[in-house]
């Protein structure tokens, strides 16, 4: 049985922000591993990071986009 998701999307840390990804996370995981290749919204394949710092980076703006995008939310003020 699939995992409760509330969104089409999860976010994860890599390469320095946090990123929404669509991607399955693999069976019975409820984030990526570390190093799991994950390609984001933002259409960059990039490799899964985690600990508590990494959850601190910035959100990538592209990411944020495109997550709110798909969730019927309007662009933030100042975003295109």
């Amino acid at each position: 049985m699939p995992g409760y998701s509330p969104h089409p999307f999860h976010w994860t840390p890599a390469d320095g922000q946090r990123h929404a990804s669509a991607d399955a996370h693999p069976p019975g995981a409820l984030v990526y591993p570390d190093g799991t290749e994950v390609t984001t919204l933002c259409e960059r394949t990039v490799l899964a990071e985690s600990g508590d710092m990494a959850w601190l980076w910035p959100t990538c703006a592209d990411c944020n986009a495109a997550a709110r995008a798909l969730v019927g939310l309007p662009p933030l003020a100042g975003e295109r």
